[in-house]
């Protein structure tokens, strides 16, 4: 499967709630890091966080991958996401997210997926609380400081 193909079927399974579809983008043991939700560790995993957690508050999902560029290991593209929150506080608000999808490649099947994504605009279309805001800025924090690649920014 191309590069270009396989990030479209990657969206598509997310948009028409196929995590089965999506689980199988990723190698046995590959693991996707949500920037909300956390780690999902095998395709069993995968596939319930897209049909379960993802659509647990939200519908209609739009995702668009934009610019990939690989070397065959490791795979970068910016993306563009939205939703329609089903949250109350939301009022049907559609989030809108910009982000880079980075991939780390085994086999021709995704064996981690990482993100890092502007969350900010979302939180306002999502009409959070700047309580609730701050409370998962820090938390994002909190997770940026804990990695191994972070140590020598901390002092």
């Amino acid at each position: 499967m191309t590069t270009t193909a396989m990030l479209r079927a990657f969206c598509d399974a997310v948009e028409q709630r196929n995590g089965e579809a999506f689980a199988q983008l990723f190698t046995e043991d590959g693991v996707y890091h949500d920037v909300f939700y956390g780690a999902f560790a095998g395709r069993a995993k995968i596939a319930a966080m897209i049909d379960d957690w993802f659509y647990r508050t939200a519908t209609d999902f739009r995702w668009d991958m934009h610019d990939p560029v690989t070397d065959g290991t490791t795979l970068y593209a910016r993306y563009t996401f939205s939703y329609r929150s089903t949250l109350p506080e939301a009022n049907g608000a559609r989030a809108m997210f910009e982000g880079v999808a980075i991939m780390t490649l085994k086999g021709g099947r995704i064996a981690s997926y990482h993100e890092v994504a502007n969350t900010a605009p979302a939180f306002v279309d999502l009409n959070f609380a700047p309580e609730r805001i701050a409370k998962i800025v820090a938390k994002q924090g909190a997770e940026l400081k804990a990695r191994p690649e972070m140590q020598r920014h901390l002092d």
